[in-house]
């Protein structure tokens, strides 16, 4: 058992299914060919009729026991055994690949099989062939397979893949056969999903929160979309729990309006505190802006940040800040924490601002937000650790076309970009590099300011490394006529009077980070243009997204595209690849192993 134990660390598996999903690469097959299949591995009885060594070579003629015909071998590496092996009278079952040539029968190199009639699977692994076969042999039965919560049609598919009787049970026309394939899809979702459900651990809440948010509704100019009030009546119902702390995450599309749920999630924790974290003080601050314009006059809105405070933190109802939150001295006792743009911190973070507020093994309800949209598939796997909702619609309809460009429309893109600013509109440009490269065909940012400065007027610059970036995002929101960037402006920041992005070298950009930047403009409705600049010739996946406007549609896109794109990258924990199971694809063969999960639970 402990030796077991050891093999199954080597291989890196958890499950008796991770096991089971180790499947042959191929099989030894000894039963005796019943026909002669030429171009085919065939198994056959035979005697020794004449042997002889011709330029280090033995050449062996046998005589086929069924059918009488004669057939030659030539052996190239010979050693005293085979010799001996092959005497003159002796009788074999010999394996190898048949051919014919001019009419004689011809197999290079054939072995002489000790065993008759068995098939011997072969596996891929770290381990030895005889440590693996020892493993499939001891766990692998109908009944462990059973107990996994297998039916009947998938426990008897694995078991003819380790243990088959034939080779037409596997293979249909040399490949594995298509039910076969379907069924390991299945039990590849269903045994991940099995995993993920194994690690969520739920707390008690520290209370039950059952604040009204019609104050706030009805402060609103504008009436909240049908998605915003499904998922505010989800958080209504987790946060009206006692018993079981919430744990959900809300992913919203590009400005669709996930301040509002935000706003709501505070009114319904009143008169308890709520905390919110953002990763940058701009959002925190474009937070605390749209907080203190549509909560109830009478709810205490405080902000906290490196070096800059407003409100005293300690008497609000619903604190903002960034990561400088979790160096306070003392934080008030909270019963609800919010993450935006949750990955954008790491673990480690999100966890200690919760455990900050949590008093023993009671929790405070934890909600995170994230603009990044994940496919439905994703969605699906994540909900076993954690509540999702997924808000998929807009708030208005966002007129933004958008267009591959390559050099020589480059004259109308200067007429345009002139146009826009005239109706003192902004325009935002993308650039690949900060530097020259020689890497990157094209123009950086620094190589290219010096012609927007001389054309234009109220042109501004900034990076991913620049100190200062955040003061010059607010100085362009309110000054600026043309904001030079690489994608650091990619998250969160709203500046509603973008009407025009040009991406330099859009090619080289995952589809999740163009619809990202892409999300930068019409946000309030105006008409707007994303122009996506390239010196090659629009590809397949460009054209595809100029197509399509809903950020979980480009997820699914990316995940087609890119082997899973930079969303999910179709690793499970270990690292290993789903094998089967296609995420792009496969949406119905993951609910089907959700079902069956509740079922066996």
């Amino acid at each position: 058992m402990e030796e077991a134990k050891q093999l199954f660390k080597k291989l890196k598996i958890h499950t008796l299914l991770d096991l089971a999903l180790i499947t042959p690469i191929s099989y030894n097959d000894t039963t005796l060919s019943t026909s002669l299949e030429l171009g085919k591995i065939n198994t056959l009885e035979v005697k020794v009729v004449d042997s002889s060594i011709y330029g280090g070579k033995l050449r062996v003629t046998f005589n086929l026991t069924q059918s009488g015909r004669r057939l030659s071998s030539t052996f190239f590496r010979v050693s005293p055994y085979h010799y001996k092996l092959f005497e003159i009278g002796s009788q074999h079952v010999i394996q190898g690949k048949l051919e014919e040539y001019k009419g004689y029968l011809q197999m290079s190199q054939p072995k002489s099989i000790k065993q008759i009639g068995k098939i011997t699977p072969k596996y891929k692994t770290v381990l030895k062939e005889s440590e693996i076969a020892a493993l499939i042999e001891m766990y692998i039965s109908e009944q462990n397979l059973y107990n996994e919560g297998l039916d009947s049609k998938e426990v008897a598919t694995l078991m003819h893949l380790h243990f088959p009787k034939s080779m037409e049970e596997v293979y249909e026309n040399g490949s594995l056969k298509k039910e076969f394939i379907a069924v390991l899809k299945f039990v590849e979702a269903y045994n991940h999903l099995k995993k993920l459900r194994g690690k969520r651990v739920d707390f008690p809440a520290l209370t039950a929160l059952k604040g009204k948010i019609e104050p706030l509704i009805e402060r609103l100019p504008f009436s909240l979309t049908k998605e915003q009030n499904e998922v505010i009546a989800q958080i209504q119902e987790d946060l009206q729990n006692e018993e079981k702390a919430t744990k959900r995450m809300v992913v919203g599309d590009v400005g669709s309006g996930k301040t509002m749920v935000i706003l709501a999630s505070v009114m319904m924790a009143l008169p308890q505190k709520s905390i919110l974290m953002a990763p940058t003080s701009l959002l925190a601050l474009q937070l605390y802006e749209e907080a203190k314009k549509y909560l109830p006059s009478g709810v205490k809105v405080a902000l906290v940040m490196q070096g800059k405070e407003e409100g005293e933190y300690l008497e609000a109802d619903f604190i903002i800040g960034t990561h400088a939150l979790l160096y306070k001295e003392q934080l008030p006792d909270a019963s609800l924490v919010m993450v935006d743009e949750q990955h954008r911190f790491g673990t480690k973070q999100r966890a200690s601002l919760e455990t900050l507020v949590s008093k023993g093994d009671k929790k405070p309800h934890f909600i995170q937000f994230s603009a990044t949209p994940i496919p439905r598939t994703q969605a699906m796997m994540e909900s076993e650790l954690l509540d999702v909702s997924l808000i998929t619609t807009t708030p208005f309809e966002r007129e933004v076309l958008t267009q591959n460009i390559t050099k020589k429309d480059f004259p109308n893109l200067l007429t345009h970009i002139k146009e826009e600013i005239a109706q003192q509109h902004q325009v935002l440009i993308i650039y690949p590099l900060v530097e020259e490269s020689t890497e990157v065909p094209y123009q950086s940012l620094e190589e290219s300011r010096g012609f927007w400065e001389e054309k234009f007027e109220n042109v501004y610059v900034t990076h991913g490394k620049d100190k200062h970036k955040e003061e010059v995002l607010l100085a362009f929101r309110e000054e600026g006529d043309i904001l030079l960037a690489t994608t650091v402006v990619e998250v969160g920041i709203s500046l509603p009077r973008l009407t025009l992005i040009v991406i330099v070298g859009a090619e080289r950009l995952g589809l999740a980070t163009l619809h990202q930047l892409r999300g930068r403009v019409g946000r309030n409705g105006l008409k707007s243009w994303c122009y996506l600049y390239s010196n090659v010739k629009a590809n397949e996946r460009l054209i595809q997204f100029t197509q399509t406007s809903n950020g979980f549609d480009i997820a699914k896109l990316d995940l087609k595209f890119r082997d899973s794109g930079d969303i999910l990258d179709g690793t499970i924990q270990s690292g290993q690849k789903f094998k089967w199971l296609d995420m792009s694809e496969d949406e119905a063969v993951i609910h089907r192993a959700k079902n069956r999960l509740s079922l066996h639970t």
